[in-house]
Parts: structure tokens; C-alpha cells; sequence
């Protein structure tokens, strides 16, 4: 598990930009269970979340369409908040940072931190607002 030094800044990049924390299993089943869109962040110390990811998720959030809940779970931080949220994701394979659109439970669009290494985060983004356009 990483220091809370460490992680609380770069949780605190994230929800500054309106992003709320999922932090138990029960506040992912919530949000993802719950009527409407949830988009879902898996969080990372990685340089990809520092440098595409979170600015891309700042990016997208000011779009003209958005979910009805933007949320965040921090990868080796808010462990069973994570696991919980990954088995929502499945089929696709543990990702971290990778970012994940519901609607009305299920799982709609997802980007694996393979499509967020070395992408502009604008590339990132204009995917998420396209995502929003479509399922929002």
C-alpha cells in the first residue's frame, strides 16, 4: 500500500475538480448500481495518471454532458474499493489508471491505461466527451 503522503496529493488533483471518492465497497456498488451514468476512475501514482489521465479527467468533467456521477478509487490505496469496482469492469483485465462509464449498472465504455500511455490527454478526453455525447 502506498504512504498516505504520497497518494492524498494526487487523490486531492482529482476531486479539486469536483471527481468524488469512492472509498468502500459499498459506496462503489452505490454508485455504479444506481439509476443513470457513473463514470469511474481508478486512480494511479503511475506518470500516465499524472501526466494523461487526471488531466484528462479534469478536461472531460467541463464538458457540455457528463455523468451523473463522476467518481474515484485509488489503485493500491483504497484497496477493497478497487476490487470492488474491478469486478463491475470485467471482462477486461486489472488497469491502472483506467476509466470506466456505466449506465444503469453496466458497463458502456472503458479505457485500459494501454489507451492512456502516450496519448495527449486532449486525445483522452475528446474520448471520454464522446463517450458522454453517446451514453449521457
Amino acid at each position: 500500500m502506498y504512504p498516505p503522503e504520497i497518494v492524498m496529493p494526487m487523490k486531492q488533483d482529482i476531486t479539486s475538480a469536483g471527481v468524488d471518492e469512492l472509498l468502500t465497497p459499498e459506496d462503489v456498488d452505490n454508485a455504479i448500481k444506481a439509476e443513470g451514468t457513473t463514470l469511474v476512475f481508478i486512480n494511479s501514482v503511475c506518470g500516465c495518471a499524472a501526466g494523461n489521465a487526471r488531466p484528462a479527467m479534469k478536461m472531460a468533467v467541463k464538458h457540455s454532458k457528463t455523468p451523473d456521477r463522476v467518481t474515484t478509487v485509488f489503485a493500491g490505496f483504497d484497496k477493497d474499493a478497487v476490487a470492488q469496482a474491478r469486478k463491475y469492469m470485467a471482462p477486461y483485465p486489472p488497469s491502472s489508471p483506467s476509466i470506466a462509464l456505466f449506465k444503469d449498472g453496466n458497463l458502456v465504455h472503458f479505457i485500459e491505461r494501454h489507451h492512456i500511455e502516450g496519448r495527449p490527454a486532449e486525445m483522452i478526453a475528446e474520448n471520454l466527451k464522446g463517450a458522454f455525447d453517446e451514453f449521457c
